[in-house]
């Protein structure tokens, strides 16, 4: 297990090894999450880089006759 510490002004540093796994640059914004007993910090992608992730979705929708 990797731990971090909080310095006194809040502040965490993410260890190497896992900047290098999640592929983080610097000035990278991350959206958190409280949940819980825990933190949560999630990447936040350009709407450019999430272009295509839902490719191949089935769109199709079956819907009650009265909302045709």
């Amino acid at each position: 297990m990797i731990t971090a510490t909080v310095s006194s002004k809040y502040q965490v540093v993410i260890p190497k090894e896992i900047r290098e796994k999640l592929n983080i640059k610097v000035g990278q914004k991350f959206q958190i999450i409280h949940y819980g007993e825990r933190i949560e910090f999630i990447p936040q992608k350009s709407v450019k880089r999430m272009r295509g992730f839902l490719k191949g979705i089935d769109t199709e929708v079956i819907r009650e006759g009265d909302r045709l």
